[in-house]
């Protein structure tokens, strides 16, 4: 009797740890997916701000270059 018991101890086991992978398994990318969906927004915002940052400081560099020639 002692061996059935192993065995189910066994079974439920190996039962425990497909659910654990059919259920942990896609949750866990998705949450990966999640991650890295939020990092690629971020450096994509982040080239953007570089991007007018650029436009910014060159409308200022020509700016100053006008005053300068104009006095």
């Amino acid at each position: 009797m002692k061996e059935a018991g192993d065995i189910l101890k066994i079974v439920v086991t190996v039962l425990l740890v497909l659910v654990v992978l059919v259920v942990g398994v896609p949750l866990l990318l998705t949450a990966l997916g999640i991650a890295l969906g939020i990092i690629g927004f971020l450096a994509a915002l982040a080239i953007k701000v570089l991007y007018i940052v650029i436009v910014v400081a060159i409308i200022y560099l020509v700016i100053v270059g006008i005053r300068a020639v104009l006095r």
